[in-house]
């Protein structure tokens, strides 16, 4: 696989020095620990759009946290955006603080209030964080999530998800945020999660994508076979897009894994398809799409799908509905 080309390089602009400040911390009430945050921003610009990130729940110690995701983060703040990383309780670095914690051990209703939480409370981190006041536009929010992240990002788009313990349907939306990247995101539930995982955790069939109406690109690789939850395939991670009514755009990877080449980190030995290539078209084809939903006219996404999704060297393929 060839690296991605010059040719789209204007649609993104050049990039810029990153200022990465990490943690802020933030007290909130009933949570068990203080939520902590790591900000990186570009070192110059103003009206920034802010990216909410939020990890998955991987087998590292340390990546599953405010400091992973280094090579999307960084990627993303040196083009525009703020980036702001949350350590969520699913986080292996707080285990033994929160392991007996109402919410264990999945938090997705704590995962996602986390992100509300910090929207809440933007202005205290343009204080906290040298060189960025002033510098955010909170009319211009998104939110990424990788495999248990993009369950999250999923509840604040707007899916339902039918409670387990009361039956109840519950909808988590944000409406804050105006559009999102689910990457490697849990599909349906019912029949076909029927791995052993999936006993587990129920949480994650129990997600209604058919309330998600809010602008977003669904990433997954043809080679995400997630046996442990269902024996439907890598067609399972595209089920946030065929479930959800638009608008969506569906960015398939070829030969693409779980660890859609290794965004969780640096060197991720972790994934079992390590390949930076990858990651950097991954990078520059995000940015491009949120940067396209967050200033409508901008021609960043269609210029990066014709340069990264067509030809001999397309590293994926992008359909939209």
């Amino acid at each position: 696989m060839s690296t991605p080309t010059a040719t789209a390089t204007d649609a993104l602009g050049t990039p810029v020095p990153v200022l990465s400040f990490s943690p802020v911390v933030l007290s909130v009430p009933g949570r068990p620990v203080d939520l902590q945050v790591r900000v990186s921003a570009p070192a110059t610009g103003t009206g920034l759009p802010v990216i909410l990130l939020s990890h998955g729940h991987g087998p590292s110690n340390n990546l599953s946290s405010l400091n992973g995701y280094a090579p999307l983060a960084n990627f993303w703040a040196a083009h525009g955006f703020v980036v702001v990383q949350p350590t969520h309780l699913t986080s292996r670095t707080l285990s033994h603080l929160v392991a007996d914690a109402p919410g264990a051990p999945d938090f997705w209703r704590s995962r996602a209030e986390d992100m509300t939480h910090i929207l809440d409370r933007l202005d205290v981190m343009e204080r906290t964080v040298p060189q960025l006041a002033g510098r955010i536009d909170p009319a211009k929010v998104a939110v990424v999530g990788h495999s248990l992240g993009g369950f999250t990002a999923a509840l604040l788009l707007g899916a339902g998800l039918n409670d387990p313990d009361t039956g109840s349907v519950v909808h988590l939306a944000e409406p804050r945020i105006k559009a999102g990247v689910l990457l490697a995101a849990p599909g349906r539930g019912g029949e076909v999660l029927n791995g052993p995982m999936a006993e587990q955790w129920p949480i994650i069939g129990a997600v209604d994508f058919s309330t998600m109406t809010a602008p977003a690109l669904v990433v997954a690789g043809d080679r995400d076979d997630s046996r442990h939850f269902t024996d439907m395939g890598p067609d399972w991670h595209a089920d946030p897009y065929t479930l959800a009514p638009g608008p969506k755009s569906l960015l398939t990877l070829f030969d693409a894994e779980h660890g859609l080449g290794g965004i969780a980190g640096y060197d991720a030995a972790e994934t079992t398809d390590e390949n930076p290539e990858r990651v950097a078209a991954l990078a520059r084809l995000t940015a491009a799409y949120l940067s396209t939903r967050l200033h409508p006219g901008t021609p960043a996404w269609t210029n990066e799908c014709a340069a990264l999704t067509t030809g001999p060297d397309a590293v994926g393929r992008v359909e939209t509905k």
